[in-house]
């Protein structure tokens, strides 16, 4: 395993950590490199450019002139493409330039990037981003006793307010997250400087030895009991009258049939 010096944000060593092979000590694969920055790239395009066609500009729909006997070539509207003005044919419209890309081949570019960095001596880890107020000259000043003169990549864990509000207005310096973190943005900064908690948490993430937490199957979670209904009441009997039997509805009598007489 790499071993790194720990610094704090005066440049002095606090300390050492011992850094994940598979993570900071991994072969440099350009390729994947190469595919995540495209698909970081792309995905920043806005795509809102757009054109007239024929539909859609200005002018009448009658034809100009009848279609024989006058010597001139035949035309149906003034908004043909062939003339001054017109629509345009096939030209661009809104849309999104993003594309799905494997979070694999994501995570090894991101390990390819973190690996190049280190090799290359630009990588720095800090104890922490502890600053006292907002200022962008303390952050300024800080950073140039890290060594990150040009372009800096800050990667934290965690909020911080007065690192966000310090390196917003900074020219070449960009602050991300750990879990947000972008190759293209560890290859385009000259100096990356990682706190010791999101150094910690990046190894965690893309390390593919580290065990996985297991989710317990659902099977085997014991369902809720299902609620009780109560009882409806029963009804109240009513009571007989006393000494009179209930009276019988006589029967309806069947009325004789009709004969038919003779005529």
């Amino acid at each position: 395993m790499p071993v790194v010096d720990v610094v704090n944000l005066e440049g002095k060593k606090v300390g050492q950590v011992e850094l994940a092979d598979s993570v900071f000590g991994a072969e440099v694969n350009r390729h994947l490199l190469h595919e995540a920055s495209r698909w970081y790239l792309n995905g920043l395009r806005s795509g809102t450019a757009k054109t007239k066609e024929k539909s859609e500009v200005s002018g009448a729909g009658r034809k100009l002139w009848r279609q024989k006997g006058t010597g001139r070539a035949r035309v149906g509207s003034i908004r043909s493409p062939l003339w001054r003005h017109g629509g345009t044919v096939h030209g661009p419209r809104p849309r999104s330039y993003e594309y799905a890309l494997p979070k694999k081949m994501l995570l090894g570019a991101l390990r390819s990037a973190l690996s190049a960095k280190l090799a290359e001596e630009k990588l720095t880890i800090v104890d922490a981003w502890s600053l006292d107020t907002h200022k962008t000259k303390t952050l300024r000043n800080a950073l140039d006793k890290l060594n990150a003169e040009k372009t800096a990549l800050l990667v934290a864990y965690g909020d911080n307010k007065n690192l966000e509000l310090a390196s917003r207005n900074m020219q070449g310096v960009k602050l991300s997250a750990s879990n947000v973190l972008q190759p293209y943005d560890v290859l385009r900064h000259d100096r990356v400087v990682v706190s010791k908690d999101a150094a910690a948490r990046l190894i965690r993430t893309l390390d593919p030895e580290h065990p996985s937490v297991a989710a317990p199957h659902v099977e085997s979670i014991a369902p809720a009991p299902a609620p009780k209904k109560e009882a409806a009441p029963k009804a109240a009997a009513k009571p007989a009258t006393a000494g009179k039997p209930a009276a019988k509805k006589p029967a309806a009598a069947k009325k004789p049939a009709a004969k038919k007489g003779k005529k």
